[in-house]
Order: C-alpha cells, then structure tokens, then sequence
C-alpha cells in the first residue's frame, strides 16, 4: 500500500509550489487549469510515487463548509531518514523564516503546519 497523492487548498498555489521545490526538491508539473471551474493545481511527486496536489479555486470562500472546501491539509508528516536530517531541516527552515509550530518528534515528524 502506498499513498498516491494528498490534496491541500491554498490560497497562494505559487508560494506553496515554491516551499515544496525549495525545501523538498520535489519535481513539478506544469500548471493545470480548468477556465470552466477557475481551478489551477500542480502535482509534485516523491521519489516513492507519493504525490501533493497543490490546489487553488477562486470561489473556495463560497464554498466553505461544503466537503473537500477548506484550506490546508489537517496534518502532513514527512520522513526524512535519521533524527540529524530531521533536525538538520527544521533548522534550515527557521533559518528561512519558516515558523516551526511544534519541535519534531521521532515518532512523528510533525515539525510544521504551512
């Protein structure tokens, strides 16, 4: 079992498509949009197939409350092979300005919510 792709809302899919190259390496599509919906998205892909679908849609104010319609992702955690990786990360990122919310954990590396 693997996971194929996890989907995050964004209010600003170039700046979010912008942390995931910089920090993660990950390749990128080229931008997908649909006119008829005023939907734009970019999938970026991991090594192992596991995707992002980075979405944005002009009307997902109007659509708020309504299923698969709020920004962000509830949780997302990455794993990136050795507790000095881990740490060598989370440091590089507060070093970006990157607010870390909570510190990593071994078990779970949720070192950020973006």
């Amino acid at each position: 079992m693997k996971i194929e792709h996890l989907g995050i809302w964004t209010k600003d899919l170039e700046r979010m498509r912008e942390f995931y190259l910089k920090f993660f390496d990950l390749p990128s599509n080229k931008k997908y949009y649909n006119s008829r919906k005023n939907f734009s998205s970019y999938f970026l892909a991991f090594e192992n197939g596991a995707r992002l679908e980075l979405m944005r849609s002009s009307d997902i104010s109007e659509r708020m409350g309504k299923p698969g319609s709020l920004y962000g992702l509830t949780h997302l955690a990455f794993s990136v092979g050795s507790k000095e990786k881990i740490d060598m990360l989370t440091e590089r990122l507060r070093d970006n300005g990157i607010t870390i919310i909570r510190e990593p954990r071994e078990q779970e590396m949720d070192i950020m919510n973006v």
